[in-house]
């Protein structure tokens, strides 16, 4: 699939690290180093803008690295690139951790998977079948 981009970064195009990476890292596209404190977030741009074909939508995911080592997220995971958004895509990291963290220019801070989805028509209805789970959530299929 082809996806328009352009690339206002000093940055290379965002591009896939191995031959199976389903996502593509994104990079801070700042000058300056900005420093999040504990529990503080920031919307980071990454100067990439793009053009998706109907039918598909960006996810922006926290990487795992960031998030294992320094407790660095992101706000509204997967934050999502609509096909008819032409903006600069920027990326909105809390710092979870109890430390202070630096994004250096050039960073990679976020991961962009492609994805396609459908769109529903709703069918108002009185009732819904019986399931096997039925209205059990949130732990209700236990631990183990």
């Amino acid at each position: 699939m082809e996806v328009k981009i352009v690339n206002k970064s000093k940055y290379s195009t965002p591009e896939y690290a191995t031959v199976h990476s389903a996502g593509v890292d994104l990079r801070a596209a700042i000058d300056e180093p900005i420093v999040l404190s504990s529990l503080e977030r920031a919307m980071v741009p990454t100067g990439i803008y793009i053009e998706l074909p109907e039918g598909h939508e960006a996810q922006v995911r926290p990487r795992s690295g960031l998030a294992a080592k320094h407790g660095i997220s992101i706000v509204n995971s997967p934050g999502t690139i609509d096909a008819d958004y032409r903006g600069e895509i920027k990326v909105i990291l809390v710092n979870l951790s109890k430390d202070d963290f630096t994004i250096n220019p050039g960073e990679r801070i976020a991961q962009m998977v492609i994805a396609r989805y459908e769109k529903v028509e709703w069918v108002e209805v009185d009732t819904l079948s019986e399931s096997e789970r039925g209205t059990g959530g949130f732990g209700s299929t236990g631990k183990q």
